[in-house]
């Protein structure tokens, strides 16, 4: 017990002190200025190039997910995510340990060249959260979660950081076995966060991006939008497009759909008029639509 309320302990206490790191000593490794100037340098593009024009440039919700974009990539880990995954993690370690397993690498990448093994944490990883996302949009209880990220009514680059607490819960839980089995040795994973965060930014905004042929390789914000299409087609009844950053996967395995480019496709949920809008409300709503069902 005693190394468990250790763990607690330094992981709010080093996560205090990476976030003061982070916000104190600006660097060109400081996530928390590269997740501000990405955002800035996104929303200008949309203020100055705007796919929809009749889009406000302070669109509905908009400082809401203001406020998503700082709770669920730096207050919510500080308030309880980083410390819980510390215990997560021992408790795990612990649990391997009764049957004798010790080490939970069963294939060692970490002699590879570097740039080839962020490209591969990049490629895995990204078919990870594909997959992840599509049991969201198909297992009840996970839908209730998302339901937060598609609840908003006018997609811009911050609508990408609009999501339930619980999805950083899931998603980590489910990632971190299949990865913590791959012996990557790289240093510089934050170079796979900024280009995860700038392509799914970009996913989300009000910007019109002809990728051409990269159309079937990387997801953009025209295939995108149809993802978040309140009105989905009796072919598709939970959903399309579940890429992150690639849309590979959605033509590999037939999840694409993608009939045109309309700029003025109405998106959300079907039943919004009866979603909270706010933050509380948003967050309590699924653990009550879960238990409401039981």
């Amino acid at each position: 017990m005693e190394k468990y309320i250790k763990a607690i302990s330094d992981g709010y206490y080093g996560y205090w002190n990476y976030l003061v790191n982070e916000v104190l000593h600006p660097s060109w490794h400081n996530y928390f200025y590269w997740l501000i100037g990405a955002s800035i340098v996104i929303w200008l593009l949309e203020v100055f190039f705007p796919w929809r024009k009749n889009q406000p440039i302070i669109r509905e919700h908009f400082w809401l997910d203001i406020f998503y974009l700082f709770w669920n990539y730096f207050l919510f880990a500080l308030v309880a995510y980083n410390a819980l995954s510390m215990v997560a993690v021992e408790a795990f370690n612990d649990f391997l340990g009764l049957f004798g397993i010790t080490n939970t690498v069963a294939v060692k990448v970490d002699q590879l060249p570097g740039w080839l093994q962020l490209v591969l944490i990049f490629i895995i990883r990204d078919f990870m959260q594909w997959a992840i996302h599509r049991m969201y949009h198909n297992v009840g209880w996970m839908w209730e979660f998302h339901k937060v990220h598609h609840s908003t009514r006018e997609m811009g680059f911050a609508a990408l950081l609009r999501y339930h607490w619980m999805e950083n819960i899931l998603y980590r839980t489910l990632e971190y076995i299949p990865l913590a089995m791959i012996g990557f040795g790289i240093t510089d994973f934050f170079i796979v966060h900024i280009f995860t965060l700038v392509v799914g930014q970009l996913g989300h905004a009000n910007l019109y991006i002809p990728l051409g042929p990269f159309r079937y390789i990387i997801n953009g914000p025209q295939m995108h939008l149809w993802h978040h299409a309140k009105n989905l087609p009796e072919t598709h009844p939970n959903g399309f497009n579940y890429g992150i950053s690639l849309s590979l996967w959605d033509f590999l395995f037939k999840t694409n759909y993608w009939p045109s480019d309309d700029e003025n496709l109405p998106v959300g949920l079907p039943d919004e008029e009866n979603y909270p809008e706010d933050f509380i409300g948003q967050n309590l709503a699924p653990f009550q639509r879960i238990f409401k069902r039981k």
